[in-house]
C-alpha cells in the first residue's frame, strides 16, 4: 500500500521568517545540533520539512514558557 505524504518542505526564505533567524544562525543551529537538518531537493537546492520546524518552533516556545 502507498503512503500518501502530505510533507511541505520550506525553503530558507520561509525558514527564516518562521523562525526569526538569519541564513547564518540558521546553517550555525543545523551544524551544532540545535535546529534541523536540510534536505537536499535538487542538485543545487536544499529545503527543511515543515513538520520538523513546527516542532523546533514548539520546543523554543515551550522553553521559554518554563
Amino acid at each position: 500500500m502507498t503512503q500518501q505524504l502530505n510533507e511541505a518542505l520550506l525553503r530558507l526564505p520561509d525558514v527564516r521568517k518562521a523562525t526569526g533567524l538569519s541564513r547564518q544562525g540558521i546553517y550555525r543551529a543545523e551544524r551544532d545540533g540545535m535546529f534541523p537538518r536540510r534536505v537536499k531537493i535538487s542538485l543545487r537546492s536544499v529545503a527543511w520539512r515543515q513538520s520538523e520546524i513546527n516542532a523546533w518552533i514548539e520546543a523554543r516556545v515551550r522553553k521559554v514558557a518554563l
